[in-house]
């Protein structure tokens, strides 16, 4: 077993290694039952039995496979550091990814619905309750909203709440418009005016660079065309992610991150380049931090990605890796 990291600067030093673990061999395994969640199961080895389970929840007008490479590298890292093996759980929200194939996820479209949906998976599937639950933008506050409700006894008594729960780049609170620079909702109502059928994918792409969007995030957005039969259609319910989307801009947790559960930890990374926070909401996340929650509480902490934007896992994938890495090893001590 690899022996525990001591210090910041020698896990910097390990990390090196990263790319090189990434080519260790990996599970794959896409299963899609009706009335639950599509998802992708990641492990280091099909060969040992996994010790812990990471759910892994993409952000709006993703999927799960957005994730593949940053959890692979992040399972082979867990098994090089310390010799135990991670399962990781890529589940594509309703709405969503294969999941805009399932029957049954029906209304209304919003963070409860998506989060029971996770723990339908869970409880479908007859797996243990996660150890570890990560959420990028809309899936941040999935992931808070799966919490609340482990907690409020919604999901039935045997649900126990993770013992670890990352919210990357996903304000916890309401956003409010004057605190939002709009590309979010600009988007949706590009893609609300768009001709149907789409003409091609480089036409999509010409047609959204004119408007103003960036190339990455226009070939990003040409991404999400599949096929069928003749025509272009998207891997999403655009009028369902829609709704998502405004409930994720409506609802608040902070009373969850100023008084988290006992025996878990909240969390929040926030990228050093985004346009998603404001002072007044970073100024919270920072006294909260400071807090020091008593012994009959959890725990909240904010981390500082640098040189990143708001796609946290491709950024800066290894600096994601340094933060979440040790703390993912410190669950394997208690």
């Amino acid at each position: 077993m690899a022996r525990v990291l001591k210090n910041r600067l020698e896990y910097r030093l390990l990390t090196r290694n990263v790319d090189s673990l990434s080519r260790l061999s990996s599970f794959f395994a896409s299963t899609r039952s009706l009335k639950t969640l599509a998802y992708e199961e990641i492990r280091n080895s099909d060969n040992r039995p996994y010790d812990s389970t990471a759910i892994v929840i993409h952000g709006l007008l993703g999927s799960g496979r957005n994730w593949r490479s940053f959890s692979l590298s992040l399972a082979s890292s867990l098994s090089a550091f310390s010799g135990s093996e991670w399962r990781m759980v890529l589940v594509d929200l309703r709405n969503h990814g294969r999941s805009t194939e399932v029957e049954g996820l029906d209304p209304p479209h919003d963070l409860v619905s998506s989060a029971k949906d996770v723990a339908d998976l869970v409880k479908g599937s007859g797996w243990d309750w996660p150890d570890v639950v990560v959420g990028h933008s809309l899936g941040g506050k999935v992931a808070l909203q799966f919490l609340e409700s482990c907690i409020n006894g919604d999901y039935g008594e045997s649900a126990s709440p993770p013992k670890q729960l990352w919210v990357l780049d996903s304000v916890p609170g309401e956003v409010k418009s004057e605190n939002s620079d709009g590309e979010v909702e600009k988007v949706l109502q590009t893609l609300q005016s768009l001709p149907s059928p789409i003409p091609s994918r480089k036409w999509l792409v010409e047609h959204m660079l004119e408007l103003g969007f960036s190339r990455s995030l226009s070939e990003w957005i040409g991404s999400n065309l599949k096929r069928s039969g003749d025509t272009l259609t998207w891997a999403f319910n655009l009028e369902g992610a829609i709704q998502m989307f405004s409930s994720y801009r409506a609802t608040s947790y902070w009373s969850l991150l100023e008084n988290p559960p006992k025996d878990t930890e909240i969390n929040v990374v926030m990228a050093e380049k985004s346009d998603r926070w404001d002072p007044e909401t970073s100024e919270r996340l920072e006294r909260i931090g400071k807090s020091g929650q008593d012994s009959s509480t959890g725990k909240a902490s904010t981390h500082l990605l640098e040189n990143s934007g708001h796609w946290v896992h491709v950024d800066n994938p290894k600096g994601l890796l340094e933060i979440i890495t040790p703390n993912f090893l410190s669950l394997q001590k208690k």
